[in-house]
């Protein structure tokens, strides 16, 4: 008996290690310290020194049970994208950049090509957000995972000098709300994804004329990662005064946790138009609109709080990297709560 006929293969893990290197060499910065496969990740802190009250930010999550849409596609290079968004992203909204990433990966049995293409997927999410992949884990669970699946977690820091932290203590009523679009579903309500959708292979690589694409597609696209649309706007000139990732809550639990007491808002429906999985989603499944907006993001990733003399320039800033914004509505006097209208 040996470690292997116990269902795990040390050498697979070794083979992974050798075909994640090149995805991950490409995501290092100046400040990485060391080479890929130590025991722990290093990153020099001699430019966050350079600050004159440097703050660290860190995020972590997961992709949940998007994954399951990845196990039955049989395809695994984007839910690293996703998993790095949801962290980065969260960085992102107190105004910090991103330094670094580790992730984590639990198995049921390690197939080093399907464990490379997920860390390809990381990497990938770590060059759109400037982030290093310094570090990161592969377990293997027999026993306890089926053979064909796993899970997928990170961590990230960042960094970001206190003066520039975006708190939301500053936003007062009449504000303007500027939303980034979403690149789709994101990473949140695939629970009640996969029980309104039929989730057969046939119906998922089938194409949708509805959505001008499959709904595999369509809902394994990755998380939008707003690191660098977030840094145009600062660059720009515009000063940020809250910021809020739409995840899970959607708009109702997410625009809220950026507002002081006493601040709520008003967001406008017709502000922009919302993409057709939304739309195809709410009238499949039959779900409530109130739903709809406390569960996913509805085609908005972001959401900033600005001075109105500024709304526009952010608008332009964001266009100019590439996003699309849109002016949905202001904050007003009144419970810590969003009005959709």
């Amino acid at each position: 008996m040996d470690y292997k006929n116990a269902g795990v293969d040390i050498e697979a893990g070794y083979q992974s290690v050798e075909l994640m290197k090149q995805f991950v060499a490409k995501t290092m910065r100046p400040e990485v310290m060391g080479g890929i496969g130590g025991f722990s990740g290093a990153f020099s802190m001699e430019n966050i020194k350079k600050m004159e009250k440097p703050v660290l930010v860190s995020g972590t999550d997961g992709v949940g049970t998007k994954i399951k849409l990845a196990f039955l596609l049989d395809r695994h290079d984007t839910v690293g994208i996703d998993c790095v968004a949801m962290c980065v992203n969260d960085i992102a909204c107190a105004g910090a950049e991103p330094l670094f990433f580790l992730d984590y990966i639990a198995c049921g049995k390690n197939y080093p090509e399907k464990i490379a293409s997920i860390v390809k997927g990381v990497a990938e999410g770590c060059s759109q957000a400037g982030c290093a992949l310094i570090g990161g884990e592969t377990a293997e669970h027999p026993g306890l995972m089926p053979e064909d699946e796993y899970d997928l977690a990170g961590f990230a820091v960042g960094a970001v000098d206190e003066k520039n932290l975006i708190t939301g203590k500053e936003i007062k009523a009449g504000d303007v709300l500027v939303g980034i679009a979403s690149s789709g579903v994101h990473s949140n309500g695939f629970s009640l994804v996969r029980k309104v959708f039929s989730m057969t292979t046939d119906n998922l690589i089938r194409y949708n004329n509805e959505l001008g694409m499959s709904l595999g597609d369509a809902l394994l696209t990755p998380t939008r990662i707003y690191v660098k649309a977030l840094k145009a706007v600062q660059e720009a000139g515009v000063a940020v005064k809250g910021c809020s990732h739409i995840t899970g809550g959607g708009f109702y639990e997410n625009i809220p946790r950026m507002f002081p007491e006493g601040i709520g808002a008003k967001v406008r429906k017709n502000s922009y138009e919302v993409p057709a999985i939304f739309r195809l989603l709410q009238q499949t499944g039959n779900i409530d609109e109130h739903v709809m907006y406390n569960t996913y993001n509805m085609g908005i990733g972001m959401v900033l709080a600005l001075d109105p003399a500024q709304a526009d320039a952010a608008v332009k800033a964001l266009e100019a990297a590439g996003e699309k914004a849109y002016i949905l509505g202001e904050t007003v006097s009144g419970e810590k709560s969003v009005t959709i209208c």
